[in-house]
């Protein structure tokens, strides 16, 4: 059976793209020929991303409903949602929990997605060929020692995601969830509030999977003809099998 070509220049609206994958996706996809809004909170690093050709960048911090509101305005056709935005906040033993921290990490986490994906919906349907990119974590598939909080976030939003993807059944849009393991980037540092030695620990020994690694996957996943779907996709460096099992020379 053919496929009909996708035709004219598609919009990719990518959160969290100051830095790290969100960075790397906004730059991939606009080098494969996407119009890219790309929103973060940290405006300085915007402004250096919007230098790129394709890529127009606008304020968003995705826990303040005012901000997506504000942000969603600015976005004027929506084909692509990449919801990018999160992190994890130390790695304290539930025993040990810091509800504040627990909070912070549902609300990037999990209502972000929530707020933008509500946001952006009608517009993903109307274009008519929708699609939106969830960037999980293995913790969504593995709850491992140390990383109750983000794992329980990370749950949340593979729940989240696979309800849509129900939800969404016959409708146009596609919806796929791509987990990463252990990636370089400035997550580790925010994890562990600017210890930087405590982050490299992270990677010592093993060579890590890259921002642009998973822009790859993310743009591949986007770029299937419009009746293929990944739900969801695993992606783990050689090194690492499981959440805390990595091979270090």
């Amino acid at each position: 059976m053919s496929q009909t070509p996708r035709t004219g220049t598609r919009t990719a609206v990518v959160t969290g793209a100051s830095s790290g994958i969100g960075r790397a996706t906004a730059l991939r996809l606009a080098a494969a020929g996407h119009r890219v809004i790309a929103g973060a909170r940290r405006t300085d690093r915007l402004a250096e991303l919007a230098r790129t050709p394709g890529i127009v960048c606008v304020p968003l911090d995705v826990t303040d409903q005012t901000s997506v509101d504000r942000f969603t305005e600015a976005v004027d056709r929506c084909d692509v949602l990449v919801n990018n935005a999160g992190g994890a906040i130390g790695t304290d033993a539930v025993a040990d929990a810091d509800i504040a921290a627990w909070q912070a990490m549902f609300d990037v986490n999990v209502l972000g997605v929530l707020r933008l994906t509500k946001a952006l919906l009608p517009a993903l349907i109307a274009s008519g060929d929708g699609q939106v990119v969830t960037i999980g974590s293995i913790a969504a598939r593995e709850p491992y020692r140390g990383g109750g909080g983000y794992n329980a976030a990370k749950h949340a939003v593979a729940a989240l995601t696979r309800v849509l993807r129900i939800e969404l059944l016959g409708a146009p849009v596609r919806v796929s969830q791509i987990d990463p393991g252990l990636v370089e980037t400035e997550f580790s540092v925010n994890r562990f509030a600017g210890d930087t030695d405590a982050a490299a620990r992270v990677y010592a020994g093993m060579t890590p999977l890259t921002a642009d690694d998973i822009a790859e996957a993310v743009t591949w996943v986007v770029e299937r003809p419009a009746h293929v779907n990944i739900d969801s996709m695993l992606v783990l460096a050689r090194d690492q099998t499981s959440a805390q099992v990595v091979h270090r020379s």
